[in-house]
């Protein structure tokens, strides 16, 4: 009985591993887009979700279309390296942040229901610039290169 405690988390630790929440979903692909998820680097399909620290890259001549799940939508054009730096939301407080750095090329965003809730807890960053949400629409584009 003394290693009960230990045997429990033995059985319980592979229930966490990997169960990361859901931040969105990929609506719209165009051309060549990665999803890179730690080291693996995945090509993005419709429908395929997207976790808090996946990067989005897309090729030359492409795009994609995410939905974020509090209805955030997120379009990226071409040439463009978008990361989900951290995404959390409760769909009954509508309470959550969206965190996320465009490294480089453009980035269109609709707000969703976290930044309807609480605006201060939507950022989006550029090499250069750091914007917080207060409006429901803006388009970011940026070369990738500091100042």
């Amino acid at each position: 009985m003394k290693h009960l405690p230990m045997l429990l988390v033995l059985i319980l630790a592979p229930a966490y591993v990997g169960a990361a929440e859901e931040a969105g979903t990929v609506k719209t692909i165009k051309g060549s887009v990665i999803v890179e998820r730690g080291a693996q680097k995945l090509t993005a399909t419709v429908g395929g979700k997207l976790f808090a620290s996946d990067r989005l890259v897309t090729g030359s001549d492409s795009s994609v279309g995410v939905t974020l799940r509090d209805n955030t939508q997120l379009s990226a054009g071409a040439n463009s390296v978008l990361s989900l730096n951290n995404f959390a939301f409760d769909s009954t407080t509508h309470a959550g942040i969206v965190d996320a750095t465009l490294k480089k090329g453009t980035l269109s965003v609709i707000s969703g229901k976290i930044a309807k809730n609480d605006p201060g807890s939507v950022s989006f960053h550029t090499p250069t610039v750091t914007l917080g949400v207060r409006g429901t629409k803006f388009v970011i584009e940026t070369d990738g290169k500091e100042e």
